[in-house]
């Protein structure tokens, strides 16, 4: 029978910001998740290592820490060990997740506007969906190691484990996970946004300089992540043959991928402009700041780039957006094979890129008002006209069968 905690009351629960996920700059080490005395966590610490080995990326170790930091959190609130946590304990920290939300984090700026443990906005479906795969996960890993409970706190869904996996599946749809976790949300399906033309166009002219220009031109031809078209060097640009090289984010694959030429175009021009002020060398970043000291560009100053150039143009467009346009603008070209735009996207299966055949919402609006406007019309040319002088309105209502009696 499941223990349920009847004393706990969610609605007065505060979880205080605690803890920490700490990069380390150790390659052995990424991240060290720290409990409130500034310790170590070790059967997390053990986790990621097993992660690692498992050649997950440095991405991967940080996402999966930040949800286990979030857990961490609940529990030292509550007042629970990690082992010793029960489906009670895994119950109430989705529905917490759910209904109370991130705990606001005080500006550095204004510290005394949000205290810590106040209430935010609430969790989105996919970080609850990704935190409950994490932490089922997690459990496992003890579970097999004899090192923690000897139920997992977050099982699968019973009417799930029993019979034949995929034994009513129609052989015409593609194959899903089985495997869904008993507190796992449902996640909506959404479509990706992507940069109308008009909207895009005036982002870019509010772009300040060549480098912000070269940048978002090579992100809305390629449709590289934002961290892939960063990993980009000196020596990786091909102007002749109109390909940059980037590092592909989950394999670590070195992939070519095709750009417009204007991109181009804009890259020299910023080589031209910063030619005395940056390192020389094949192996060198391709991407710097604009300020001194220089540095390589990071993903987060990219992003911020692109965020103010769409405040001022009076967008909401995110950096990522750009690679879903380009996605966009590919798969509708009737001459590019679909195969095509899966390969320079770096999508393992054909079915991710088949997203992007889903119609723009602003061409389906487009689309519909010109048949309403098209129906407008036909109802105007479908009004009886007036007969000419001389004809009998009997007749005529005999040879167009208009009489109603």
């Amino acid at each position: 029978m499941l223990e349920d905690e009847s004393q706990r009351d969610l609605a007065e629960l505060l979880v205080p910001i605690v803890g920490a996920l700490e990069e380390t700059g150790d390659p052995w080490e990424p991240f060290r998740l720290i409990d409130p005395a500034g310790a170590a966590v070790q059967p997390v610490a053990v986790f990621l290592r097993d992660l690692q080995a498992a050649d997950r990326s440095e991405a991967t170790l940080r996402s999966y820490g930040m949800d286990l930091l979030r857990w961490m959190r609940f529990l030292w609130a509550i007042g629970s060990p990690w082992d010793r946590a029960t489906r009670a304990e895994a119950r109430d920290f989705c529905r917490w997740m759910l209904v109370a939300g991130k705990p606001a984090r005080p500006h550095w700026r204004r510290p005394d506007e949000a205290p810590a443990g106040t209430v935010g906005e609430a969790y989105a479906p996919s970080v609850r969906a990704h935190s409950e795969t994490v932490l089922r996960r997690f459990y496992d890993f003890h579970l097999d190691a004899g090192t923690g409970p000897i139920i997992n706190p977050f099982p699968l869904d019973r009417s799930r484990r029993a019979g034949r996996a995929h034994a009513h599946h129609n052989p015409m749809e593609p194959h899903r996970n089985e495997r869904t976790g008993l507190y796992r949300p449902k996640v909506p399906t959404r479509i990706p946004r992507n940069i109308p033309d008009a909207e895009f166009n005036e982002i870019f002219a509010r772009l300040p300089s060549h480098r912000d220009r070269a940048l978002v031109a090579f992100y809305v031809s390629t449709g590289a992540r934002a961290s892939e078209l960063l990993s980009a060097t000196q020596g990786g640009v091909d102007p002749g043959r109109q390909l940059i090289t980037v590092t592909r984010k989950g394999s670590g694959a070195v992939q070519e991928l095709p750009a417009s030429s204007d991109a181009f175009v804009w890259l020299r021009l910023y080589q031209v402009e910063m030619d005395e002020l940056l390192p020389k060398g094949r192996r060198q970043p391709l991407w710097w700041t604009l300020r001194r000291p220089l540095r390589p560009l990071t993903y987060h100053a990219a992003h911020r780039m692109f965020e103010r150039a769409g405040e001022a143009a009076g967008s909401t467009a995110t950096l990522h957006a750009l690679r879903h346009t380009a996605a966009y603008r590919m798969a509708e070209d009737p001459d590019l094979p679909l195969t095509d735009v899966q390969s320079v996207l770096g999508h393992a299966l054909l079915t991710t890129t088949q997203i992007y055949l889903t119609p723009r919402k602003e061409e389906v609006i487009r689309r519909v008002l010109a048949h309403h406007a098209e129906q407008v019309r036909q109802a105007a040319q479908r009004v009886t006209p007036t007969p000419a002088a001389g004809y009998r309105p009997e007749t005529l209502d005999v040879l167009f069968g208009t009489r109603t009696s």
